[in-house]
């Protein structure tokens, strides 16, 4: 009897099993060193995305020869795509195939994608010829085929990104307090290695692609991708699987939705006890009914608990929270929309506008105008250590917060951080037009007699920032998601990521068209020596206040969702607020 007790006490206490479904035993599994071969493909990953997002809008405009509204809204359009595919990803993952499966199939679409885009761009034949500034595309053969690839990429990432972040979260158990003690740190180091190949693909795929070619800079990555894949499958015995869905994690939302209309007449009774407060088994308070830990503002779904007077079954106050807490999320979403068309920029305005500068160094090396997105990068890169090693355990000791701050106190700050880089980005635009203006520089493609560095502060700024937002959006998602809905929660994250691209898009191109009329100097014209961007980025600035206002007052209304923790031990089960666990079974 005692050798059995010992024995179940081995296994992780979250439930999570092996890819055949048998329970895992803690010290065999989990834990970074799993993460450590999910964090080799993460970095190959995005050194693979980051190879083409970073110098796409350039490829367009040097290579298929569009203007700069339709490159800059056909990168937009792209990433778009990329960020909000994530979310079919996720359902999947969580209604059907579970993470490890839909991650493993999404890879291969991708690693498709990558194989055609290398084939596309490496073909001569396939590229427009141009002379005396008339360009011949010939055949629509091989733009549709570019496109086709860049969609394909979209589709796997859809798959890809929302699940293997995730899954690499699942490997610590949020009821072992050492386990969780390390979770603490994943998103930063989870970053941290993107960042890698983020930067990888600045500094180099971008001087390869424009120096020795297309193809050759596309077919790198695309050879690490595979082999990251490989790294990937090999940590396979190492790796904790969480329990699939039996229902729609949906499903508990759309019901309280409609009984909540269905109610819309009754009123919200004052008395507990008439509510259905019937919550399943693993549910344990403190003292607080579960809804009325959620935000007051959505006080109408509990209409979809009341029991007298209504014709619909009631719903569980378990489904009402999980309700608010969706909810919740949804408004933090939608105050951080503006905050990622910002991000946009580094991908789209911020390049173009450094093509306009003088690049060189020296007489003979010219920096190509993408690679100023590696100080982004660089900037997150020595930011990631300091945040995590120094400034949390001095803001915990202050605190008590187990984070240092809240996240919801991490975005607040990354979002300032973007204010003034887009501040900073007027200042510099400003410079920039004196300088035309001094110098009579007036044609499209002559140098304006400023160097490129002016634009340093506004690109470390954004790296700085994203270390606040990016990672702190990203574990606030996760960590605020219904338990059944992590991978969905994720989805929050990239589409914010991708509503934010269109919403960049749907801006440039409404701003042409207004600015443009009667003759009028254009904010945003092909030729960005002869127009006014630095008007779109005193735009974006303004935007960016009213914004924080928004986020300000979200913030101040959010209910965080209780996390849960063991409070004491009674037998075969380690109790946990806001969760039952049987430590016998290891569900």
């Amino acid at each position: 009897m005692d050798l059995e007790t010992n024995n179940t006490k081995d296994f992780t206490n979250d439930g999570t099993m092996d890819l055949r479904g048998r329970p895992v035993i803690a010290s065999k599994t989990g834990k970074w060193k799993a993460c450590a071969f999910l964090l080799t493909y993460e970095a190959c990953e995005r050194m693979a995305f980051y190879g083409i997002a970073s110098n796409l809008v350039v490829y367009l405009t040097t290579q298929l020869h569009e203007d700069t509204i339709s490159s800059v809204r056909n990168v937009n359009n792209w990433n778009g795509v990329v960020w909000m595919t994530p979310i079919l990803g996720a359902y999947i993952a969580d209604a059907y195939l579970g993470r490890f499966w839909t991650f493993t199939i999404s890879s291969l679409i991708y690693v498709l994608g990558m194989v055609l885009l290398t084939m596309v761009v490496s073909i001569k034949s396939f590229k427009p010829t141009c002379t005396t500034g008339t360009c011949n595309t010939g055949s629509s053969l091989p733009i549709v085929l570019f496109y086709a690839s860049l969609y394909i990429i979209a589709i796997g990432a859809g798959g890809t990104k929302p699940n293997i972040s995730t899954f690499g979260a699942d490997q610590f158990d949020d009821f072992d307090p050492s386990e969780k003690e390390l979770k603490v740190s994943f998103f930063n180091w989870w970053m941290f290695c993107a960042f890698l190949g983020g930067l990888f693909a600045t500094l180099g795929l971008v001087y390869i692609q424009e120096n020795l070619g297309w193809g050759l800079g596309y077919g790198i990555p695309t050879i690490a991708l595979i082999l990251s894949l490989m790294v990937f499958y090999l940590g396979t015995p190492t790796y904790r699987h969480k329990p699939k869905n039996i229902k729609s994690p949906a499903t508990d939302i759309v019901k309280v939705v409609t009984n909540s209309m269905a109610n819309w007449k009754l009123k919200v009774p004052t008395e507990p006890n008439q509510l259905q407060v019937v919550r399943p088994p693993y549910y344990i308070t403190d003292g607080k009914t579960l809804e009325n830990n959620g935000p007051s503002i959505f006080r109408f779904w509990d209409k979809a608990s009341i029991k007298e007077g209504s014709s619909r079954l009631p719903c569980t106050e378990a489904q009402v929270e999980k309700t608010k807490q969706v909810c919740g999320m949804i408004m933090i979403w939608l105050v951080l929309l503006i905050p990622s068309t910002i991000w946009a920029q580094i991908n789209t305005l911020f390049i173009k506008q450094g093509t306009t500068l003088n690049r060189h160094i020296g007489s003979t090396f010219q920096v190509p105008a993408a690679s100023l997105t590696s100080f982004v990068t660089l900037s997150m890169l020595l930011t990631v250590p300091f945040y995590d090693r120094y400034f949390v355990p001095f803001m915990r000791a202050k605190t008590g917060n187990p984070r240092g701050i809240t996240i919801l106190q991490r975005l607040g700050i990354g979002c300032i951080i973007q204010i003034v880089a887009i501040a900073f980005a007027y200042v510099v635009e400003m410079q920039r037009m004196h300088v035309i203006k001094e110098e009579h520089v007036l044609g499209k493609n002559a140098r304006v007699p400023m160097s490129i560095f002016w634009l340093l502060p506004q690109y470390v700024l954004i790296g700085v920032a994203d270390v606040f937002n990016s990672i702190g959006l990203l574990e606030f998602f996760y960590d605020q998601s219904p338990d059944d809905m992590q991978s969905l929660g994720t989805t929050f994250f990239t589409s914010a990521i991708g509503v934010g691209n269109f919403l960049n898009s749907f801006l440039i191109t409404m701003v042409d068209k207004l600015t443009g009329k009667n003759g009028g100097k254009r904010w945003i014209g092909n030729n960005l020596n002869d127009c006014h961007l630095d008007y779109y980025y005193l735009f974006l600035f303004g935007l960016a206040i009213v914004n924080m206002g928004a986020f300000l007052w979200a913030s101040s209304v959010y209910v965080y969702k209780r996390e849960p923790k063991i409070v004491q031990e009674d037998g075969n089960y380690a109790h946990m607020e806001g969760k039952i666990v049987d430590a016998t079974l290891g569900l």
